[in-house]
Formats: structure tokens, C-alpha cells, sequence
């Protein structure tokens, strides 16, 4: 039998002030990082929630206006309440918030101008 991929093991990529970008994900996003970075165990996430690995065309303009070539997905757990709070964080938070069945999306651009997608599953 082939060997399996049992899921996502981390997410890494480069900054030009890594320290500084962990303190503002801490503060603003209560993601407290440790040497390594910071750690979410499966145990820990809502019903229904899952991670999902996706290839995007070259062209692709969803993870305007970021010109990076990823974006990374939070789970949270009131996408309007962390919304709101992200407001005043100095990240560019995007108006837009989409409701569908897989559950209510929402984004913002940090710091460092990363775009990163909220998505709070929808109840199980």
C-alpha cells in the first residue's frame, strides 16, 4: 500500500520581522507562539472544521490585494466579533463577507501584508 498523507503538519513563510508579526498575531489574534510557532491540535477545533490544501491558478486574483503567491485560512469562532475587532489593529480589514453553506468568510491583510482568510464553520 502507498504511504498517506495524514493532514497539514504547519504553515511557514518568511517575514521581514518575524518577531514583530508574532507579537501582532498574539496581540490582535490571542496567537500566542512559543520557539517553533503556534500550535493547534485537532482536539481543540469546532465540529465540521477541517484543513484544506489547494493549488490556485497562477492568475488567480482571490488573494488580492496581497501580492503574495499564498493565503492562509483561520478558523475562528465569531467571524463578525473578530472582524470588528481587527479594526483597529492596523491590518487591512476587507468589507466583504461571504455566507455560504460551508460556513461565513471573512478577510483581512496583516502587517507584513499577508492575506489571510477567517472562516467560521457553520454549526454541526
Amino acid at each position: 500500500a502507498m504511504p498517506k498523507v495524514l493532514g497539514v503538519g504547519g504553515v511557514f513563510f518568511k517575514s521581514p520581522d518575524p518577531s514583530a508579526l508574532r507579537a501582532w498575531y498574539a496581540r490582535w489574534l490571542g496567537m500566542f507562539s512559543d520557539d517553533y510557532g503556534v500550535s493547534f491540535h485537532p482536539d481543540a477545533l469546532p465540529d465540521g472544521a477541517y484543513t484544506v490544501w489547494s493549488p490556485f491558478p497562477a492568475d488567480t486574483a482571490y488573494f488580492e490585494p496581497s501580492p503574495r503567491g499564498f493565503m492562509v485560512n483561520l478558523i475562528v469562532d465569531d467571524l463578525d466579533a473578530m472582524l470588528d475587532h481587527l479594526r483597529g489593529s492596523g491590518a487591512q480589514v476587507m468589507e466583504e463577507v461571504e455566507d455560504l453553506p460551508e460556513g461565513r468568510f471573512g478577510w483581512f491583510v496583516d502587517p507584513d501584508g499577508n492575506k489571510v482568510e477567517l472562516w467560521e464553520p457553520p454549526e454541526a
